[in-house]
């Protein structure tokens, strides 16, 4: 555990602004926006955002919109025809059972189309300070993978374990840190370890 506390503790003090990178004012916009970057940037996602929060203000106007109209409106986030429907069948379910408000319980949120725990976790912890996990995406699975947190290959194991080895306190902001390390250093194809602040401690170390 203390190669582990202090792999952490390097990479906090390496990424001390690490945050979400997805621009939104409340919590429907934020599971939108996350449902939109499975498999795209969040430049990219921000990007679309910006216009498409204007045109469909509320849950009930993606839950009415018409479906061809808006995979047309997000085509360019990718998969669009299926977080187009991910999107009005949850924003449809959101009106029925909520009242257009997005629920604030892992156990809600999973049951909406298009939400995994990934989803969930993001807008827990960042629309209502809620943190109950650590959302897992491709940044997150590939440093903690190279550092020998984890060995697993599914994101739901992958969670259990770097909720068994990171202090709880620190479930909110690590994922925001792999994510900016990920991209700054320990990129897919070509990682930079030379640069790496936890080189040292690194079974991967080397890559580059």
């Amino acid at each position: 555990m203390e190669r582990e506390r202090e792999i952490l503790e390097r990479l906090k003090k390496a990424y001390p602004g690490a945050k979400i990178a997805l621009r939104f004012e409340n919590p429907l916009q934020l599971l939108i926006a996350t449902i939109l970057s499975a498999q795209c940037t969040d430049e990219r996602v921000n990007q679309v955002t910006e216009e498409l929060f204007r045109k469909y203000p509320d849950a009930r106007a993606f839950a009415e919109a018409d479906l061809e109209e808006l995979a047309q409106d997000i085509k360019s986030t990718g998969f669009y025809r299926q977080k187009a429907r991910y999107i009005q069948e949850a924003c449809r379910l959101l009106v029925e059972k909520y009242g257009g408000e997005v629920p604030r319980s892992m156990e809600a949120l999973l049951e909406l189309p298009g939400v995994a725990r990934k989803t969930a976790n993001i807008v827990l912890a960042n629309a209502y300070g809620i943190v109950e996990g650590i959302p897992v995406d491709t940044h997150v699975r590939r440093v903690s993978q190279r550092l020998g947190l984890t060995r697993e290959k599914d994101p739901d194991r992958i969670e259990r374990d770097l909720m068994r080895l990171i202090p709880r306190e620190d479930w909110a902001v690590i994922p925001y840190v792999f994510q900016a390390h990920g991209r700054r250093v320990c990129t897919s194809r070509r990682p930079r370890c030379s640069e790496c602040p936890v080189r040292d401690l690194c079974p991967s170390a080397g890559e580059s």
